[in-house]
């Protein structure tokens, strides 16, 4: 159906230059006197947990569920709220017609 169109690679126009031929060098090895001790290093660093750092997680996460759940919660309330009052607006402009008519 729908295939991706791989764009083409331009030619060079003009004058194009050689690339850089590049020499190698000769490379010397030595020795070491004394065989460096074959370590595993760990591609990462381990993380490790004392039980300050895991109290302090706590209480973080602690906090930012209250701070998001107070914040939600009066949003629910902002909108009951107005939703309350909207309704009973409508209601005093509806008995404010129905008087109007009955006294015509």
């Amino acid at each position: 159906m729908l295939r991706p169109k791989i764009p083409t690679m331009p030619t060079p126009t003009g004058r194009v230059t050689p690339p850089a031929v590049v020499e190698p060098t000769t490379v010397v090895q030595h020795t070491p006197t004394t065989p460096a001790p074959a370590a595993q290093v760990p591609s990462r660093p381990t993380v490790q947990l004392t039980p300050g750092t895991a109290l302090a997680l706590v209480g973080g996460g602690t906090a930012v569920v209250l701070v998001v759940g107070a914040v939600l919660v009066s949003m629910l309330l902002a909108v009951a709220i107005t939703g309350a009052s909207v309704a009973i607006c409508a209601l005093v402009i509806r008995s404010l017609i129905n008087a109007e008519t009955k006294r015509r």
